[in-house]
Protein backbone atom coordinates (compact mmCIF):
# COMPACT_ATOMS: atom_id res chain seq x y z
CA UNK A 1 0.00 0.00 0.00
CA UNK A 2 2.82 2.60 0.96
CA UNK A 3 4.76 1.78 -2.73
CA UNK A 4 1.00 2.26 -4.15
CA UNK A 5 0.82 5.59 -2.87
CA UNK A 6 4.63 6.88 -3.24
CA UNK A 7 4.26 5.76 -7.03
CA UNK A 8 0.96 8.00 -6.95
CA UNK A 9 2.92 10.64 -5.31
CA UNK A 10 6.25 10.58 -7.38
CA UNK A 11 3.46 10.91 -10.30
CA UNK A 12 1.73 13.42 -9.34
CA UNK A 13 4.71 15.33 -8.87
CA UNK A 14 6.51 14.83 -11.86
CA UNK A 15 2.84 15.61 -13.89
CA UNK A 16 2.86 18.81 -11.50
CA UNK A 17 6.45 19.70 -12.28
CA UNK A 18 5.99 18.80 -16.09
CA UNK A 19 2.64 21.42 -16.42
CA UNK A 20 4.50 23.46 -13.95
CA UNK A 21 7.60 23.93 -16.40
CA UNK A 22 6.01 25.03 -18.87
CA UNK A 23 3.79 27.86 -16.99
CA UNK A 24 7.62 28.65 -15.33
CA UNK A 25 8.81 27.37 -11.72
CA UNK A 26 7.57 23.42 -11.77
CA UNK A 27 10.85 22.04 -11.51
CA UNK A 28 10.97 23.32 -7.95
CA UNK A 29 7.89 22.28 -7.05
CA UNK A 30 8.47 18.55 -8.35
CA UNK A 31 12.12 18.58 -6.81
CA UNK A 32 10.39 19.71 -3.45
CA UNK A 33 7.29 16.96 -3.51
CA UNK A 34 9.94 14.63 -4.07
CA UNK A 35 12.24 15.15 -1.72
CA UNK A 36 9.68 15.88 1.04
CA UNK A 37 6.63 13.40 0.82
CA UNK A 38 7.49 11.21 -2.53
CA UNK A 39 10.05 9.54 -1.72
CA UNK A 40 9.14 8.72 1.86
CA UNK A 41 6.66 5.33 1.29
CA UNK A 42 9.47 3.85 -0.65
CA UNK A 43 12.73 4.63 2.20
CA UNK A 44 9.84 3.61 4.88
CA UNK A 45 9.27 0.00 3.26
CA UNK A 46 12.96 -0.31 2.61
CA UNK A 47 13.54 0.00 6.27
CA UNK A 48 11.12 -1.74 7.51
CA UNK A 49 11.94 -4.97 5.36
CA UNK A 50 15.87 -4.71 6.04
CA UNK A 51 16.31 -3.25 9.34
CA UNK A 52 17.70 0.75 8.52
CA UNK A 53 17.38 3.34 5.69
CA UNK A 54 20.01 2.41 3.20
CA UNK A 55 23.83 3.44 3.60
CA UNK A 56 24.62 6.32 2.22
CA UNK A 57 27.22 4.53 -0.34
CA UNK A 58 23.94 2.56 -1.26
CA UNK A 59 22.13 5.51 -1.94
CA UNK A 60 18.74 5.28 -3.57
CA UNK A 61 19.58 2.74 -6.13
CA UNK A 62 18.69 0.66 -2.90
CA UNK A 63 15.16 0.76 -3.67
CA UNK A 64 15.95 -0.50 -7.36
CA UNK A 65 18.16 -2.99 -6.90
CA UNK A 66 19.06 -5.52 -3.44
CA UNK A 67 22.77 -4.01 -1.91
CA UNK A 68 24.91 -6.50 -1.45
CA UNK A 69 24.52 -8.53 1.90
CA UNK A 70 21.29 -7.44 1.80
CA UNK A 71 19.15 -9.81 -0.59
CA UNK A 72 17.40 -11.79 1.67
CA UNK A 73 15.33 -9.34 3.40
CA UNK A 74 15.19 -6.99 0.50
CA UNK A 75 11.61 -7.30 -0.56
CA UNK A 76 11.90 -4.75 -3.36
CA UNK A 77 11.95 -2.75 -5.86
CA UNK A 78 10.47 -0.33 -3.89
CA UNK A 79 10.29 2.00 -6.99
CA UNK A 80 8.60 1.18 -10.45
CA UNK A 81 11.53 2.89 -12.15
CA UNK A 82 14.66 4.43 -11.73
CA UNK A 83 13.99 7.54 -13.59
CA UNK A 84 12.05 9.03 -10.78
CA UNK A 85 15.44 8.92 -8.78
CA UNK A 86 16.61 11.74 -11.38
CA UNK A 87 15.72 15.27 -10.71
CA UNK A 88 13.71 17.89 -12.67
CA UNK A 89 17.01 19.19 -14.11
CA UNK A 90 18.36 15.50 -15.35
CA UNK A 91 20.93 15.07 -11.82
CA UNK A 92 20.24 12.26 -9.49
CA UNK A 93 19.13 12.88 -6.34
CA UNK A 94 21.38 13.51 -3.57
CA UNK A 95 21.28 11.52 -0.31
CA UNK A 96 22.48 10.84 3.07
CA UNK A 97 22.41 8.48 5.77
CA UNK A 98 22.61 9.28 8.64
CA UNK A 99 21.55 13.17 7.88
CA UNK A 100 23.66 15.87 8.64
CA UNK A 101 20.97 19.01 7.79
CA UNK A 102 18.05 15.96 9.14
CA UNK A 103 19.36 14.12 11.87
CA UNK A 104 16.02 14.24 14.51
CA UNK A 105 12.38 13.04 13.61
CA UNK A 106 10.96 10.92 11.37
CA UNK A 107 13.23 11.26 8.73
CA UNK A 108 16.79 10.85 9.95
CA UNK A 109 18.38 11.12 6.08
CA UNK A 110 18.53 13.60 3.99
CA UNK A 111 17.86 13.84 0.63
CA UNK A 112 17.88 17.13 -2.06
CA UNK A 113 18.54 17.85 -5.50
CA UNK A 114 21.37 20.15 -6.35
CA UNK A 115 18.50 22.36 -7.98
CA UNK A 116 18.58 24.48 -10.84
CA UNK A 117 22.42 24.76 -10.64
CA UNK A 118 23.06 21.36 -10.44
CA UNK A 119 26.09 22.38 -7.46
CA UNK A 120 25.69 20.84 -4.13
CA UNK A 121 26.02 23.22 -0.88
CA UNK A 122 24.27 26.23 -2.83
CA UNK A 123 21.52 28.83 -2.17
CA UNK A 124 19.05 27.02 -5.04
CA UNK A 125 19.78 23.54 -3.12
CA UNK A 126 16.35 21.65 -2.57
CA UNK A 127 16.05 19.51 0.71
CA UNK A 128 14.04 17.71 2.77
CA UNK A 129 15.06 19.99 6.16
Amino acid sequence: MLIVFALISVLTGLVVGGLGGALGGGQKKGAKTFVKTAIEAPLTSYRIDVGSYPTTEEGLQALWAAPAGKESRWDGPYIDDQEVLTDPWGEPYQYRFPGTKNPHGAKKYDIWSKGEDQTNETEDDIGNW
